[in-house]
């Protein structure tokens, strides 16, 4: 592995900049988070749609989306929970990384307000609307384990269909990162153990994610290993790319936390 030497002046500005925020961070007040995103779901401007995709079942889907543009997940024929991972498009080292996600806003729940990391420190996404807050960031999608223990031979499951989707994308398995399971009501008990949570679904449950890079985005619309259904029957989702519109200076997502600053400062910094 090659190492990259840096010149004195470089650290010395990049120190500089860590101790920037490091100031702002201290003095940085959070903003209160916004209630859910209304049910029913409010319809979309027909002409804001650059693709519409129904996801199956059991399948998986894989899209490239600009900085600016909104994915629309909505579950509007029933219940089912979507595993997602996305790439940077031009430099897919850069990945989904929950961890961070978590680590960095102080919190496993993801809402309307907060945003999603990359492992490079940028926003990969902002929350723009989200009906229920039920989002797993801990447990990651199925595996053929899983799916085997719980529903027997013949059913597919995330693992491996994000291993065929990064095989077409040029990618294998190891760039596929951890998953965001959304619609899947996880929370951690006072034991410390996963909890299916059915009482935070909601009929006709969505959410819009807003991309802050340009990405490859996958999809799996398979059953979350704690979902209790003894049934393998997820339902198909509606996927919506919805063409970018202009943000407000001060966008909740992008102002709410020190933490959202900073990486939208990082996102403008790369992009210099």
């Amino acid at each position: 592995m090659q190492h990259v030497r840096r010149s004195p002046e470089e650290i010395v500005a990049n120190r500089a900049r860590y101790e920037d925020h490091q100031r702002k961070g201290l003095k940085f007040a959070p903003k209160a988070l916004p209630a859910p995103s209304p049910l029913p779901a409010p319809s979309v401007d027909p002409a804001l749609v650059v693709h519409r995709e129904i996801l199956p079942g059991g399948w998986y889907w894989s899209t490239p989306i600009k900085t600016g543009e909104t994915l629309r997940i909505a579950q509007e024929q029933g219940f089912s929970t979507v595993s997602l991972i996305a790439w940077n498009e031009a430099d897919p080292s850069e990945r989904l990384n929950l961890v961070d996600t978590v680590k960095m806003q102080w919190t496993t729940a993801l809402s309307k307000g907060r945003v999603i990391f990359s492992d490079m420190g940028r926003v990969m996404f902002s929350v723009t609307e989200d009906s229920s807050g039920a989002h797993d960031c801990l447990m990651g999608g199925s595996t053929a384990a899983s799916t085997l223990a719980k529903f027997g031979e013949g059913k597919r499951n995330s693992r491996d269909n994000f291993i065929l989707l990064a095989t077409k994308a040029g990618l294998d398995r190891r760039d596929i990162p951890a998953a965001l399971a959304l619609f899947a009501p996880v929370r951690v008990d006072a034991d410390g153990k996963f909890a299916w949570k059915p009482e935070l679904s909601h009929d006709g449950d969505y959410v819009h994610l807003r991309a802050e890079m340009d990405m490859i985005v996958g999809f799996s619309n398979c059953p979350h290993p704690l979902d209790p259904s003894p049934h393998y029957a997820p339902k198909p989702v509606v996927i919506s790319r919805l063409a970018a519109r202009p943000v407000a200076s001060d966008d909740l997502c992008r102002t709410a936390t020190a933490e959202a600053v900073r990486g939208f400062e990082n996102n403008a910094f790369a992009n210099l």
